[in-house]
């Protein structure tokens, strides 16, 4: 009969030691878990993203702890971090239709911050207003009534490291899982493992180890062009291609030869991005490199390409006495627009602010602007390169964009957001040709080279090209680079000028390569880094990234870190 007493003892000796230390100090440790598991069943889909979780606040816990001994102030500390994650990746999402990933960490600059702190200045309140939970941790540091030894913690925080490290191994994060509005702190964490990874076996770009070749260095001086230089426009159309790829869609009479160049013929432009992104494409056509060198890291490319990558159309169009220009339709800090554009040779760089654009503009603001600048910059016989980046067919379809503009426009059957899409590559083919008259006009002796091309197909193209199937089957589609996910177009356009005939000149070309294909077309001598990229192009037959499974494109990049024309990387 012993045991029951002691029993009893023990249970009132355990119930009056918590009654000592108070319902509040209690829920101090016990409240940041719980808010964490409502985080994580709201915010995670399956199971193993909830692991995933579990094993990443269990890291943040247990570091803290290692830290301050304190188990109320850690965990109240990585519900913090938590929520300011989720918070932020939200953010990001609504922007840029993309959650946060570790490399946001990895590349953090001061234009990202600069470019939020313009379009969201309330952010400054919020940053302002985290300093008023100083005192609470400071309260938490004083009612924690436990501590926990600093060796068992570390151990533990290092278990709940190797066993994530593991599972992101095993089973990545499918990188198009990055869209989806969901899964934040999981999807960041497993980030983490599999981006460290990728850095430190190659850096932030895949480049061979060693070149048996060189290229000339310094790159030749002299350029003599033959026959009369004309100024080169290029046209970034933005989320355009041929929509009757996907079958059963009705277009309006005439559709289509917007997409042809002067010769009639339609060529075909692959690029490395779908749906969003379109300084995939601005790094290709500029650079005339790949994103998809950048692996993990592709998303950030032109962050991390600025004052890297001295390399592009611009600087090589300089080298043959050019002036350099270029519109663009959002604010210059974003994914380092400007600083990018700038390292590959544009000059003169003008953002939304400097074009006093308000919102999203149409194409005929961008034209109009272009035309004005050119005109100003045509006191002499100097060539010009503009670089005209348009914005009016950019997401979303579901609302029309400026109903006073095009009102004859009739929808020819399609849904709502197809039919806009439509209504707007209209009103583009419309103000391209009220653009090309103009310039015969304000130029009528000058020679004009212009190149157009759409950037990315639009966000809701898979579901036309492949309606039968599931987001699973369309993802593994894009991370498998299926070309009719990535097809659009470039078109070659002249006024007063023939552009030069070249086999450079192909029906399907890899994005990577327009900028040669400018080059040839206008009879500018290339210099050794382009003559070594167009090699490639022939024997490639327009295929860059994809040849030999990579082995060209890591070759080259070798090559031009070995001249020092890519640095840091």
């Amino acid at each position: 009969m012993a045991p029951a007493p002691q029993q009893n003892s023990s249970v009132a000796a355990l119930a009056g030691g918590l009654a000592a230390l108070g319902i509040w100090r209690l829920m101090a440790v016990a409240a940041p878990h719980l808010g964490a598991l409502i985080v994580m069943l709201r915010t995670e889909t399956d199971f193993g993203s909830r692991l995933c979780f579990l094993l990443t606040w269990g890291i943040l816990n247990f570091l803290f702890i290692a830290l301050l001994r304190r188990p109320a102030l850690s965990g109240a500390l990585s519900l913090t971090l938590v929520v300011v994650l989720v918070l932020l990746s939200r953010f990001k999402h609504d922007v840029v239709q993309m959650t946060a990933n570790f490399v946001d960490l990895m590349v953090i600059d001061r234009d990202t911050a600069a470019f939020l702190l313009t379009i969201f200045p309330n952010l400054r309140w919020s940053i302002g207003a985290g300093l008023v939970t100083l005192p609470l941790m400071y309260a938490l540091w004083w009612l924690d009534p436990f501590r926990i030894r600093r060796l068992p913690a570390a151990a533990a925080c290092l278990a709940c490291t190797a066993a994530l490290s593991g599972y992101a191994f095993a089973w990545p994060d499918e990188a198009w899982r990055g869209y989806y509005d969901d899964g934040y702190l999981s999807k960041f964490a497993r980030s983490g493992v599999t981006a460290v990874s990728d850095f430190v076996a190659y850096g932030f770009m895949e480049s061979d180890p060693t070149a048996s070749e060189q290229l000339k260095v310094p790159l030749v001086d002299a350029c003599h062009p033959a026959g009369r230089r004309p100024n080169i426009i290029m046209i970034h159309d933005e989320s355009s291609f041929d929509i009757r790829a996907a079958s059963g869609i009705k277009v309006p009479p005439g559709y289509g030869s917007q997409f042809k160049s002067y010769d009639g013929v339609e060529r075909k432009f692959l690029a490395e991005s779908n749906g969003g992104p379109s300084w995939f494409t601005e790094y290709n056509v500029l650079a005339g490199l790949s994103s998809r060198s950048f692996g993990r890291f592709s998303y950030f490319v032109t962050r991390i390409a600025s004052g890297r990558v001295a390399r592009g159309l611009p600087l090589a169009l300089r080298r043959c006495g050019y002036e350099t220009l270029s519109l663009y339709p959002a604010f210059g800090a974003f994914m380092s627009a400007r600083n990018f554009q700038t390292t590959t040779g544009i000059q003169q760089f003008y953002d939304a602010h400097d074009l006093h654009a308000k919102d999203v503009e149409p194409d005929s603001f961008f034209y109009d602007k272009a035309l004005k600048l050119m005109a100003e910059q045509k006191t002499s016989t100097t060539p010009l390169f503009t670089f005209v980046y348009l914005a009016a067919n950019h997401f979303p379809w579901e609302t029309k964009f400026r109903p006073d503009l095009l009102p004859s426009w009739k929808r020819p059957g399609n849904t709502q957001s197809v039919d806009e899409y439509l209504r707007r590559q209209a009103m583009s083919a419309t103000d391209y040709a009220g653009f090309v008259a103009a310039l015969k006009k304000k130029f009528p002796s000058q020679p004009f080279l212009i190149v157009r091309y759409g950037d990315h197909q639009p966000e809701f193209s898979p579901q036309l090209l492949d309606p039968k199937l599931d987001e699973a089957g369309i993802g593994k589609k894009l991370m498998d680079y299926d070309p009719r996910y990535y097809a659009t177009y470039y078109a070659i356009d002249a006024v007063n000028f023939e552009p030069v005939k070249s086999p450079a000149v192909m029906d399907t070309i890899d994005a990577a390569y327009l900028p040669l294909v400018i080059q040839e077309a206008a009879g500018i001598p290339l210099d050794p880094s382009f003559e070594e990229q167009k090699a490639i192009m022939l024997r490639c037959n327009g295929v860059f990234y994809s040849c030999k499974d990579g082995a060209e494109a890591r070759r080259f990049n070798r090559m031009l870190i070995d001249a020092g024309i890519i640095k840091g990387l």
